[in-house]
This record gives structure tokens, C-alpha cells and sequence, in this order.
């Protein structure tokens, strides 16, 4: 069983390079997730059988207190994990699983089978509690049997958060992981703007994007990141508006284009990096995790960023001063022995 956290779209697209290679190994994923991971996935794989987990409920506020608003909801997260620990063991005595794949979910784990949890995030950064959220992050992480990072232990990408020197987690770095693959394509776009992430903040970054392209004269492709089919706002005639696109869409899409616009999450610059792609990101704000990997990238030399406030369009001139993300992972595919735990 696989099964993604529901906090934007990262958890889950990170998870299809893992079920498309549980497939190829004869495996039969089970999926299952809540909220718009499970839909992805389900959109992906309308196959495979899907279960539904009790959601986290985690939201960003408008005033990007993200500290005081997991704070406040932890009592729900923490009766999630207890609830869907109990649907996990229901599962179990249905399916009869051979293993657990978790992303982020904290009681998708039962102590029977292998469990396995997949982070990139062994420090959770959270400002003057770092140290508190690292140290019970990595009590959870114990629980679990393996602990795969998504990263390469050398010329890593996501830097101190996968940092440890905790002798209790047995990690294994699997590379950088991504659903997608690089293809020579004529370019279609000057610019792709890629959208994802908790609400109210995917809504505000939209508008304030939106304010910003009235004047923009290049060929834009904006993909909004919601799975509603709502009527799409008329920017302009050079700019095209989509709600979601699905893997082979968006591979091509990102291959056709010169610049992609998007939040700084690690699951997005995974996938760009496979790509070779040049970027801007915008990390969400009062997210600790992103605003880090944002200005790790800068220092890099590898993409700017702004902060939402601040974004002018005039600000995405600065790519070419940054030499984009680069892949430098020799692995094209995940192993077969990742899996002989099971």
C-alpha cells in the first residue's frame, strides 16, 4: 500500500516514479490518501484500488502564522494518525499487504509488515522550535522500519533537512526521484506557471499572479493546481489558463518551456532538476521548509526567488543570471532491491 500525505500535490506525484516501479517489479499498489492526492492518483491510475484515509485538515492562514496554525491543529493530527492507523490495520486484513509505503503519514505503520516512511525531512524546520519539531518528527521516523530520503547523499538538494547523525533511523537515500523524464522539445512557451499547495495561499499567489501578467507580453501557460472545473479567468490572448494537467501532459509541458514558475516545495525541484530546467520559485509563506530550499537554490547559483509580497514580473529577468537546475543523478530508474523488504 501506498500512501501520500495530502498537503498540496508534492507527497502524492512524488509517489508515481514508486507505484510505476512497484508495477514493473509485479507488485500491485493499493493507493491510499485523502483530498486531492487521492484524486491525482486516481486520475493516474484509475486501475488500481483506492482507499480513503481520514484527512489531516491542515490549512495555511492568511496571516502566514503556519507555526501557531499546525499548533493549534495538532490535536487533529494527532487523531488523524490514531484513526488512520485503525484503517490501515482494517486494509491490512483485507488486502492482506506484503508492505506500507508512507509519505508523511505518520500512522500508516503497522508493526507486522514492513512500514516504510518517505521524507526528505528529517529536521522540520519551524524557527525557534526546530529543535523540538526535529526531535519528534524523528520519534515518529523511528517507528517505521526504513526511512527513504529522495535525495543523493552527495550534492543533496535538500541540504540540513535530511541531515542526521540519529543512529536509530535506518535511512536509505534513493536519489532524487521523479515522475517525469527530460525530452528534446521545440519550445512553446516563454513561461509555465506551475500552482499547487494548501489553500487560502494557492488562491492568493493566483491573483496576485494574475494582477502582475496583464501587461506581460510573452507566451504564458498557467496551470492552476485545482481539480475543480471551474470557468477559467480571460487574462490575456497570449496567456492560456488550465486547472490541472496529469503526468504525460505536464511532462511535455515543462519540456516545451523556457521558464517555470512555482512554489519552492522539494517534489517540484526534484522534478525540474530532472529536467534541466531554469526557474523562479515562490515559496509559500510562513513555510519554513520552502522558504529554506527557496534560498538554498539562490545560493546555489541554481534559481532566484522572491517572497510572495514582494513578486514583481519584472523580477523573473533574474533567471538568466542562474545557471538552472541540473541533473547530476546517474540513476534513470529505481532499483528493484529497494523493494526485497517486502
Amino acid at each position: 500500500m501506498v500512501a501520500p500525505l495530502n498537503w498540496g500535490l508534492g507527497h502524492a506525484s512524488r509517489c508515481i516514479p514508486i507505484i510505476n516501479a512497484l508495477i514493473e517489479n509485479n507488485f500491485t499498489p493499493i493507493i491510499a490518501s485523502d483530498g486531492a492526492a487521492l484524486t491525482l492518483l486516481q486520475k493516474e491510475y484509475p486501475k488500481l484500488k483506492f482507499y480513503e484515509l481520514p484527512s489531516y485538515n491542515i490549512t495555511y492562514s492568511k496571516s502566514n502564522t503556519q507555526k501557531l496554525q499546525l499548533l493549534l491543529g495538532s490535536p487533529n493530527i494527532i487523531r488523524a494518525s490514531l484513526t488512520e492507523q485503525k484503517a490501515t490495520r482494517k486494509i491490512h486484513k483485507e488486502e492482506g499487504l506484503s508492505g506500507i509505503i508512507s509519505d508523511n503519514r505518520f500512522g500508516v505503520r503497522l508493526s507486522e509488515i514492513p512500514s516504510i516512511y518517505i521524507t526528505h525531512q528529517i529536521n522540520v524546520l519551524s524557527g525557534s522550535t526546530t529543535l523540538i519539531t526535529s526531535k519528534i518528527h524523528q520519534n515518529i521516523i523511528a517507528k517505521f522500519d526504513e526511512c527513504w530520503i529522495p535525495d543523493q547523499i552527495k550534492s543533496n538538494l535538500s541540504g540540513k533537512l535530511s541531515s542526521t547523525k540519529n543512529s536509530k533511523l535506518n535511512i536509505k537515500f534513493i536519489g532524487p526521484i521523479s515522475r517525469f523524464e527530460k525530452k528534446s522539445s521545440p519550445k512553446k512557451y516563454d513561461l509555465l506557471i506551475l500552482l499547487s499547495g494548501a489553500e487560502p495561499q494557492r488562491g492568493i499567489l493566483e491573483k496576485r499572479l494574475i494582477f502582475e501578467l496583464k501587461n506581460y507580453p510573452k507566451k504564458v501557460l498557467f496551470v492552476r493546481g485545482v481539480f475543480n472545473a471551474v470557468e477559467l479567468p480571460q487574462i490575456a490572448e497570449n496567456i492560456t489558463m488550465v486547472n490541472f494537467m496529469l503526468s504525460i501532459e505536464l511532462q511535455q509541458v515543462i519540456n516545451e518551456s523556457e521558464v517555470v514558475l512555482a512554489r519552492s516545495g522539494y517534489t517540484t525541484i526534484l522534478d525540474l532538476t530532472k529536467l534541466d530546467k531554469k526557474a523562479f520559485f515562490i515559496p509559500t509563506p510562513g513555510q519554513h521548509e520552502q522558504e529554506y530550499l527557496a534560498e538554498r537554490m539562490a545560493e546555489l547559483s541554481l534559481a532566484p526567488y522572491a517572497r510572495q509580497d514582494d513578486f514583481k514580473i519584472e523580477m523573473l529577468n533574474r533567471v538568466t543570471d542562474f545557471s538552472g537546475l541540473k541533473n547530476i543523478s546517474k540513476a534513470e530508474t529505481i532499483p528493484s532491491a529497494l523493494f526485497k523488504l517486502f
